[in-house]
């Protein structure tokens, strides 16, 4: 019966021919998150700039005909839902404007409660589920960029 040696084998390099000084390291693979998450903070930037300016474009009788929210309400709704989609994207400016991302998704996972709210009443559950998903890919947008709230307490002035 052979007993093993207790030294560790000398590296596959080694029986390359390669100098054991030249490190190996493979290159990092990039990751695809912060273009996903770029991506999604598009498109829901998309979508509440034309859900936003619609409530402005639609004459008031069409804006009203299946809700018993007023005119106004919903108008300024439609303004939030606009400046909530600059907010998504100002961030791809740089400097202080990058605090302004995950705020504004919040904001706008409130008017998507609010949203599911009044369809789950008014229409019922079926009409909610897009409100509601729409509020969940606002979270983890939330979520994705907290870090750079962060950062503001951070900085000095």
């Amino acid at each position: 019966m052979t007993t093993r040696s207790s030294t560790a084998a000398p590296p596959v390099s080694a029986h390359l021919g390669l100098a054991a000084s030249v490190p190996h390291s493979a290159p990092r693979p990039r990751s695809i998150t912060p273009y996903a998450i770029w991506t999604l903070q598009l498109a829901l930037a998309a979508l509440f700039l034309f859900a936003g300016a619609m409530k402005f474009v639609m004459p008031a009788e069409d804006l009203t005909k299946d809700t018993s929210l007023s005119v106004g309400f919903l108008r300024l709704i439609g303004a939030c839902e606009v400046l909530g989609a600059i907010g998504l994207v100002i961030s791809g400016l740089g400097g202080n404007w990058r605090a302004l991302t995950p705020l504004a998704a919040a904001g706008l996972v409130i008017i998507m409660i609010g949203a599911v709210t009044v369809n789950t009443i008014e229409l019922g559950a079926a009409a909610a589920v897009l409100p509601f998903a729409v509020g969940l890919l606002l979270a983890l947008v939330t979520y994705a960029r907290r870090a750079w709230v962060a950062s503001l307490s951070t900085r000095t002035l």
